[in-house]
């Protein structure tokens, strides 16, 4: 136990062997953060996450999220809390403009949660997240909306560079570089390196007034337990702005590497082109500034209502004989609206006379690269559908344990690997 000031903090140990090495684990429980709906009891590591080994040089090992649905099918309901409880760590009375950005690919489904949450307080909060897609923009149209704010690198990362988007909207612009609060949100964060580079890269954009730089993260490794007093390392390098750290777990971590391991070959997955194939129009939902995620989310569930009449040969959607588990995968950094249908779907399963109670879980495809054991069980792989010629994978999912997958992606159904048309138990939903 760490006497700090007043508060006793128990320090939690644990040791993950992996192939590659050993992660040492010391990490505290904040008895303050309850997690909502469950008891009122605040949340463990093994709520948050599992571990697994990455395949990338950088960084051997991978904090896999049990919260997030991106390595892990979970149910919509939960994800939608871990949103919720992040986002109400962030303080009232904040500087505003307010923008929250996410870090893609990973977080961009989280950032959009926790910023429809704060939303309640700050209901101009801009959202904007990094992407790894580049918007179709060959330089020779003077109209064209997509034009890059800035760039910055992520570097443990198995694809390390990012673009951040501006607005064509002059008035939303003005707003963005005029943020004097920064929500920063990711699904963990370790060293700081990434958060001090986003923040230099938005500065030297032209958003001078930042004050404050909040990062939100659902775990937090890295603070130093032992060393409570000292200078936050990230806080020293941000000159001139008070800087502030939110998060449902915190703590520090130890690798070793394991004696002669063996070599691993990383795919090639760490590009930002645009890709052949064309993204349709799914509205916006973080890609570019916005302050409201959702206005896509209207026609969007109106083409899945529409497939899965055409899939289920029905004239119209019955509620009450939507299959019993079903399975929504969002597609790399396109998980937001897929989430929001599966919200919708698990809220629309769960009536009275639905005869089984209803299974409904959301994941996503990736570029992540990740090796099979810990908190990785299966891995299907196959080409991914933006045109850019790289595996993607998606994992923990077998599809026959699922009486409908719906797989939702940004580009046209063409484009899908033959490996998802082959199953007759998926339904692609595309943009129209």
């Amino acid at each position: 136990m760490i006497e700090n000031g007043a508060k006793s903090i128990n320090v939690h140990k644990r040791n993950i062997v992996l192939p590659r090495g050993e992660l040492a684990l010391s990490y505290q429980i904040n008895a303050a953060i309850k997690r909502s709906g469950a008891g009122e009891q605040p949340y463990q590591l093994e709520d948050l996450l599992d571990f697994a080994q990455r395949i990338n040089p950088k960084r051997a090992f991978l904090f896999v999220s049990k919260v997030l649905g991106r390595h892990i099918p979970v149910a919509p309901s939960v994800m939608r809390t871990s949103f919720t409880d992040l986002a109400n760590l962030v303080p009232d009375e904040l500087a505003e403009p307010i923008l929250v950005i996410g870090m893609a690919e990973t977080a961009v489904g989280l950032s959009a949660g926790v910023h429809q949450a704060l939303q309640t307080r700050y209901p101009n909060a801009l959202l904007l997240n990094s992407t790894r897609h580049a918007q179709h923009d060959d330089g020779n149209d003077s109209n064209n909306d997509n034009v890059l704010l800035t760039t910055f690198s992520e570097d443990h990362s198995h694809a390390s560079q990012h673009l951040i988007y501006q607005s064509a909207d002059k008035v939303t612009q003005a707003q963005l570089l005029a943020t004097k609060t920064l929500i920063m949100v990711d699904d963990e964060a370790s060293t700081g390196n990434t958060c001090v580079n986003v923040v230099s890269a938005l500065r030297a954009a032209g958003l001078t007034q930042l004050q404050q730089v909040h990062l939100t993260t659902l775990v937090d490794w890295s603070l130093n337990q032992h060393q409570a007093d000292t200078d936050d390392s990230v806080a020293s390098r941000l000159a001139n702005i008070d800087f502030y750290r939110h998060h449902l777990l915190s703590g520090a971590w130890q690798w070793t590497d394991a004696p002669n391991p063996e070599p691993i070959m990383m795919p090639s997955v760490d590009t930002t082109e645009a890709g052949s194939n064309a993204l349709g129009d799914t509205g916006n939902w973080g890609r570019f500034p916005t302050l409201t995620s959702t206005d896509g989310f209207d026609s969007y569930l109106a083409n899945f209502q529409q497939a899965v009449r055409v899939f289920n040969q029905q004239r119209q959607l019955d509620d009450a004989y939507l299959p019993t588990r079903i399975l929504v995968l969002g597609s790399n950094e396109f998980v937001w609206l897929p989430f929001l249908l599966a919200e919708w779907l698990e809220k629309n399963s769960n009536i009275d006379n639905v005869i089984n109670h209803p299974e409904i879980k959301f994941s996503a495809l990736t570029r992540s690269p990740i090796a099979l054991g810990g908190g990785i069980s299966t891995r299907l792989s196959f080409t991914d559908n933006y045109g850019l010629g790289m595996t993607n994978f998606v994992y923990n999912v077998n599809p026959a344990d699922w009486d409908l997958i719906v797989l939702c992606v940004e580009t046209s159904s063409e484009s899908v690997d033959s490996l998802w048309h082959g199953l007759d138990n998926v339904l692609i939903v595309s943009p129209s």
